[in-house]
C-alpha cells in the first residue's frame, strides 16, 4: 500500500481543521498573567499568557479588544475566552482571545455572561417590549438604600426640578446576602399599592462585587413583570448591568435617573411663558384685524347708508317677482298644453271609441272571412270534382262495364288471381257490372288463347 506524503501547509492545516472542530477547544476559558504585551498599530494585542508551570501564545484582534473595559497591562492577571487554533505558517498553535477580564471576578463575569444571554433569548431585552415614562409623574417610587448618597441626589434632584411630584421611598439593601431579595419585594410592594407612576432603582457607583444584587435574575424578572415603567440608575457608567438592559429606561446615576424620571419646572416655566407670549401676540393680531374689519364696516356705503342699499334690494326685489310671474305663467301654459294632450289620447282610450273600432274591426272580420270560406270552398270543390273524376277512371266497375268481372271465392272474401287458387268442383262467386253470380267450376283449361281458347288444357 502507498504511503501518502503531506506537504508541511497541509500538515499544519490539518491540525488546525482538529482543532477548530473540538467543541472544547472552540469556546475556553482561560487564566494566566500576561507577558511579552504589544499593541500593535493595526490595533491587534500580541501576548503572551503563563502560569506557573506553562505558557500559551495569545492574539486579541481590534474587532474584540477595542470593547474591553480595561487595559491590559505587562504581568496583570487575567481571565480571557476565546478559542485554540494552529497558525499555519509557523506551525505553531496560540489562543484567540475575545473576551478579557481581570483575574480575581472571573467567576462573576462568567455568570455575569450566562445570565444575560439566557434572558437575552428569552426577549426580556427586547426593545419594542420598554414602556415610554410618563409625562407628568404625580408620584415616584424610590427602591434604593435609605443611607447612601444615591437618595440624597435622587430626592434633591426631584425636589428641585419637580418639587409637585411625591415621592415613595422603600429602603433596601443594595449590596451583600439578601440584597436581590430585598429589591425584588420592593418593586413588587410598590406595583401592589398602585400609586407611583414610575420607578427608580438603583444605588451609587461600586465594585462588581458591590454592584452585583443588580446583575441576579429575580431582580431583572421583577423589573420586566412590573406593570410600572422603571429607570435603571446603577452608578457605574462604565459598565451595563443585568437591571440596565431589562429596565424600560437605564441612566448612567441616581441624579440622571432623576433628571430623566421629571421634568424641569424651570423649563416648564419657560415653556408656559413662550407659549403665553405666542398667545397673547395671537390674541393681539386677531384683536388688531377685528378692528380693522369693524373699521372697514364702518365705512362701506350699506352702513352709512343703508336706505340706498334697501332701495336696490326693493328693486331687486321687484324684477325678480317680475321675473317669477312670467315663469308662472309659461309655466301655466305648458301645463295647460299638456293637459289638452291627455285629454286627446284619454279620448282615444275612451270604452265608446274602442267599442266603434272593435265594431269596424268585426265587419272587416266577417267580410274577410266570408271571402276566405268561399274562395276556400270553390277550391276544394274542383279538388273534389277532379277526384271524382280520377276515382270514376280508375273503378273496377267501370272496368266491368267493359265486359270484364271479378271472380271470389265461395265466401265472396278472397279474390281468385291464378287458376291455381281453384279446383274443380270449387262454388266460387263472380262479380258483373249489375250483380252477382254463384258458379261452381266444372273444369280448368292452362294457357286458353285470348280469341278461340286454343292450346288449353282442361283437368
Amino acid at each position: 500500500m502507498e504511503q501518502s506524503i503531506l506537504s508541511i501547509k497541509e500538515l499544519n492545516r490539518y491540525i488546525r481543521m482538529k482543532m477548530e472542530s473540538d467543541t472544547l477547544l472552540s469556546e475556553v476559558w482561560i487564566r494566566g498573567e500576561i507577558s511579552n504585551f504589544t499593541h500593535h498599530s493595526s490595533g491587534h494585542m500580541y501576548f503572551t499568557l503563563k502560569d506557573e508551570s506553562s505558557r500559551i501564545k495569545s492574539i486579541m484582534f481590534a474587532s474584540h479588544n477595542q470593547r474591553l473595559p480595561f487595559i491590559p497591562k505587562e504581568g496583570a492577571r487575567v481571565i480571557a475566552r476565546g478559542n485554540v487554533s494552529v497558525y499555519e505558517r509557523d506551525g505553531q498553535y496560540q489562543f484567540y482571545a475575545t473576551h478579557m477580564q481581570p483575574d480575581g471576578i472571573g467567576s462573576l463575569y462568567l455568570a455575569y455572561e450566562q445570565l444575560k444571554g439566557k434572558l437575552e433569548a428569552e426577549g426580556l431585552f427586547a426593545p419594542e417590549r420598554k414602556r415610554g415614562l410618563p409625562r407628568f409623574p404625580r408620584v415616584i417610587g424610590v427602591v434604593t438604600s435609605p443611607t447612601g448618597a444615591a437618595v440624597r441626589d435622587i430626592l434633591t434632584t426631584l425636589q428641585r426640578r419637580y418639587p409637585q411630584a411625591s415621592v415613595i421611598l422603600y429602603p433596601v439593601l443594595v449590596q451583600g446576602k439578601g440584597a436581590a431579595a430585598s429589591i425584588v419585594k420592593a418593586i413588587k410592594t410598590l406595583n401592589d399599592m398602585g400609586e407611583a407612576d414610575v420607578l427608580i432603582v438603583g444605588r451609587g457607583g461600586g465594585s462588581l462585587e458591590e454592584l452585583w444584587a443588580f446583575n441576579e435574575e429575580p431582580v431583572a424578572r421583577a423589573i420586566y413583570e412590573s406593570a410600572i415603567p422603571v429607570i435603571s440608575a446603577v452608578g457605574h457608567e462604565t459598565d451595563f448591568t443585568i437591571a440596565d438592559f431589562v429596565a424600560d429606561l437605564r441612566a448612567a446615576t441616581p441624579t440622571a435617573a432623576a433628571e430623566l424620571a421629571v421634568p424641569h419646572t424651570a423649563e416648564l416655566k419657560a415653556q408656559l411663558r413662550q407659549r403665553e407670549q405666542v398667545l397673547q401676540q395671537g390674541l393681539q393680531h386677531r384683536l388688531t384685524q377685528a378692528r380693522e374689519r369693524l373699521r372697514r364696516l364702518g365705512q362701506s356705503p350699506a352702513l352709512r347708508q343703508p336706505q340706498r342699499a334697501l332701495l336696490q334690494h326693493a328693486e331687486r326685489l321687484d324684477t325678480l317677482k317680475s321675473r317669477l310671474q312670467a315663469r308662472m305663467m309659461s309655466r301655466k301654459e305648458l301645463t295647460d298644453a299638456r293637459h289638452d294632450r291627455l285629454h286627446q289620447r284619454l279620448l282615444r282610450y275612451h270604452p265608446q271609441e274602442g267599442l266603434l273600432f272593435a265594431k269596424r274591426r268585426q265587419s272587416e272580420g266577417e267580410r274577410l272571412l266570408r271571402q276566405a270560406m268561399t274562395a276556400l270552398l270553390r277550391e276544394k270543390s274542383q279538388e273534389l270534382t277532379y277526384g271524382i273524376r280520377q276515382l270514376d277512371a280508375l273503378s273496377p266497375l267501370k272496368v266491368m262495364g267493359r265486359g270484364y268481372s271479378l271472380v271470389y271465392d265461395e265466401q265472396g272474401k278472397k279474390l281468385i288471381r291464378s287458376m291455381n287458387d281453384v279446383e274443380p268442383g270449387d262454388m266460387v262467386k263472380v262479380k258483373i257490372t249489375d250483380g252477382e253470380l254463384d258458379c261452381q267450376v266444372w273444369g280448368i283449361r292452362k294457357g286458353v288463347d285470348d280469341d278461340h281458347g286454343a292450346g288449353t288444357t282442361e283437368s
